[in-house]
């Protein structure tokens, strides 16, 4: 299957839900720093739907620091540029690793487009310099799950996983079907090794 297929019938369907589940959240509930804010259970103590700014990286890290706007617009605009050079090497020949990399673009765009787009729609920062407003741009979590004995690694967190959304799922996936496809490649290798003996 070619990349532009896979980008078709998968990146962009994940893509626009991400942006869908995105703008939804921003249009029905107010910032976390709110008096306002809310949360909507989908399953009692379990599952909720909440907004959460997110300037850092997975698990938050580099949230509300100065470095963390500017190096975060960059990250995935080189990770896309490695994509495209592997691509290009055949480095991702087999199908799990093109539907990681589908779901990988997915992510890289989905959060990518937060952190350009999200500074310019506060209101807190509507009259800042163009680089303010760019530096406040975030990526939109909404997603909170507790998990069971995730307080027992993490006290702080009372068993809530960071919260995440499509994007941030859409990557987390695409890491595990690499790694499958790495360890298949591995065993194939291996195989082939063994009859050559």
């Amino acid at each position: 299957m070619t990349l532009k297929r896979l980008i078709l019938t998968l990146t962009l369907p994940l893509y626009i839900l991400d942006q869908v589940t995105k703008a939804w959240t921003v249009a029905n509930f107010a910032p976390p720093w709110s008096d306002d804010a809310r949360e909507i259970w989908i399953i009692d103590g379990v599952f909720r739907w909440i907004r959460v700014h997110n300037q850092g990286v997975a698990f938050g890290l580099g949230n509300g620091t100065d470095w963390a706007p500017v190096v975060f617009l960059l990250v995935p605009i080189i990770a896309l540029v490695m994509i495209r050079i592997f691509w290009k090497k055949g480095a991702f020949d087999h199908i799990l690793s093109r539907i990681a990399v589908s779901l990988l673009l997915c992510g890289i765009f989905g959060n990518l487009t937060d952190r350009l787009v999200q500074g310019f729609l506060l209101e807190e920062v509507m009259d800042g310099s163009l680089w303010h407003r760019l530096s406040s741009g975030y990526v939109v979590d909404f997603i909170s799950v507790k998990l069971p004995l995730y307080d027992k690694i993490v006290p702080s967190s009372g068993g809530w996983w960071p919260t995440f959304n499509v994007a941030d799922s859409c990557i987390c996936i695409a890491a595990v079907l690499l790694f499958i496809g790495g360890l298949r490649e591995e065993k194939a290798k291996a195989a082939a090794e063994n009859k050559d003996a």
